[in-house]
């Protein structure tokens, strides 16, 4: 009977409730009146008509020592292997366990294996810069920002990857700090695009050739910033935000947009994650 599905046990005992012989019942289902007879008599007897659930004759490794031995650990270093964490395991324990074990004592406990955030790393120093500069435009009106122009260079990957690690966490803690990939600018294999747009719309996309420098970059304004806020309606003057890259404060580029824009407004150090264009480079990342 245990190749026989739920729905036909079901029946099966229905007949049986109904009067109808073992014989007539196994010609109805289309089943060996053996098969019939032994749902009958398990219902009969035990009153059921599942399957009885199989014993888990399968010994626990692990104790609960072990258990929070592994939480701690992979709380403390949430990058950490299954495998490096089963090696510590193993070498403190006399029982020998495998990773997978291991893993299902994570997920038991709402760990899941994530790839960590990119997240570039900031000092102390700059975090203070970056949150004095949240603190002062915390209260500035949203249409302060209506003739701002956001400008930025990013880089795409345009081929394969540098491979992905993972990390172990609890769901809502991706930001923790344990959890998160430190990353530097400039990576290769890529190209590299200046763009800039505002609360009216997108300025120009520029394909940068050859190596970046505070003169192409002066060529680049020069070139596209008024034409895009022309093309934006900012042609009667504008604001200007960029990040603190060492080719934006260069001294000639400060001079041209001394004279050409009315204000340029002052960032703190590593904070292009402070700049909403990047909402812009992200879609466009996920597109290419």
């Amino acid at each position: 009977g245990k190749n026989t599905s739920i729905e036909i046990r079901e029946l099966i005992i229905a007949y049986h409730k109904e009067g109808k012989s073992l014989q007539d019942i196994a010609t109805i289902v289309k089943k060996a009146k053996s098969t019939v007879q032994y749902i009958v008599k398990r219902f009969v007897q035990e009153h059921r008509i599942a399957s009885a659930p199989k014993p888990n004759l399968k010994k626990k490794k692990l104790t609960v020592q072990d258990d929070r031995f592994i939480i701690r650990k992979m709380k403390a270093d949430p990058k950490g292997t299954a495998v490096h964490l089963t090696n510590l395991l193993n070498e403190r324990n006399q029982v020998q366990v495998c990773a997978e074990t291991v893993r299902n004592v994570l997920r038991r406990n709402n760990f899941n294996a994530r790839a960590p955030r990119n997240k570039p790393f900031i000092n102390i120093k700059n975090k203070r810069l970056r949150l004095d500069f949240a603190k002062q435009h915390y209260n500035i009106p949203t249409s302060y920002w209506d003739d701002v122009i956001f400008a930025d260079e990013s880089k795409f990957q345009m081929f394969g990857s540098d491979g992905r690690r993972f990390v172990w966490r609890k769901a809502n803690e991706e930001l923790n700090i344990k959890n998160l990939k430190a990353t530097v600018k400039h990576g290769g294999g890529s190209v590299m695009v200046w763009a800039c747009m505002s609360s009216k719309g997108v300025g120009n996309l520029v394909l940068i050739n050859g190596i970046m420098n505070q003169h192409v970059y002066l060529d680049i304004l020069k070139t596209n910033l008024k034409e895009s806020a022309r093309k934006m309606g900012l042609d009667q003057g504008f604001k200007f935000y960029q990040d603190n890259d060492p080719k934006h404060k260069a001294h000639l580029v400060r001079m041209w947009l001394l004279y050409n824009c009315k204000k340029v407004i002052a960032t703190p150090p590593q904070s292009p994650d402070l700049n909403p264009i990047e909402n812009l480079w992200d879609h466009l990342d996920k597109k290419n």
